[in-house]
């Protein structure tokens, strides 16, 4: 598709209006929460920023995957070439917690793998942008600035020989897994953060590794994932060597390693 430049640029703006009705409703103090199937907090800002992405994105006539609306049957989606996968409101704990870890998630998938992400965080107003045919952007406060990407990925053997290593990890939602995993490194400085920021991280080079051995759905990782992908870095299962693959019957991710 040679247009993703321009699905790019809606999906930007999709992002940027969502964050402006979010933090109204950050700001006010109403959320209303919900408890949705799965024991998961929704709040009207997530039901908001659906409506208003969905409504940008419509424009691309892409078919279009969101967390507020996940019960597409997969015998309909299968067929799907290129799709939208979102996350209106990630980080609706971190939102409701008011620590402002929380951001808004857009990936572009072809035939299972992101090939473009979005991922604004109101909080701060910064944009992140990414893919192979546009490169990495982040817009911080109307500050655009590219981000150049490795000159070649990484081996995990590296990351194991290293004498300190800069972990991010789940505010939400650490586990046991994640702190025997931690051991085989050397020497460990942890950062506990929410949302898809985590992987943010890892592209800015402020963390080495994030590690996530619980549960994800495919609309926490596939905007981020495409992002990374695109700095040569990359999602991977447990085996270190194959990524995660996106419009599945079952939209839960399996365990991943993110560097």
């Amino acid at each position: 598709m040679s247009k993703v430049p321009q699905l790019f640029e809606i999906a930007q703006y999709a992002a940027i209006d969502a964050g402006k009705a979010i933090m109204e409703i950050y700001s006010s103090g109403e959320f209303s929460i919900e408890i949705k199937q799965g024991n998961f907090p929704l709040t009207r800002a997530d039901k908001t920023a659906h409506k208003i992405i969905s409504e940008h994105l419509s424009k691309t006539n892409l078919p279009i995957l969101s967390e507020e609306g996940a019960n597409i049957e997969f015998g309909k989606r299968m067929s799907w070439e290129y799709f939208w996968l979102i996350d209106p409101l990630d980080g609706t704990k971190e939102f409701i917690h008011k620590n402002g870890e929380f951001a808004i998630n857009i990936a572009l998938v072809k035939r299972g793998l992101p090939i473009g992400g979005v991922i604004y965080a109101p909080i701060s107003d910064t944009l992140y942008s990414g893919s192979k045919e546009t490169g990495i952007y982040k817009t911080e406060k109307g500050k655009l600035m590219r981000i150049s990407p490795l000159p070649e990925r990484r081996p995990f053997d590296e990351l194991l020989q290293r004498e300190h290593l800069e972990v991010v990890v789940s505010r939400s939602h650490m586990s046991t897994a994640t702190k025997v995993f931690m051991e085989q490194f050397k020497n460990v400085t942890i950062t506990i953060l929410g949302s898809a920021l985590k992987f943010m991280r890892l592209l800015e080079d402020r963390a080495d590794i994030y590690p996530r051995l619980g549960t994800t759905m495919e609309w926490d990782t596939a905007a981020a994932h495409a992002i990374l992908n695109a700095s040569n870095r990359g999602v991977y299962h447990t085996d270190l060597k194959s990524e995660l693959i996106y419009n599945k019957p079952d939209l839960r991710n399996p365990y991943f390693i993110a560097f």
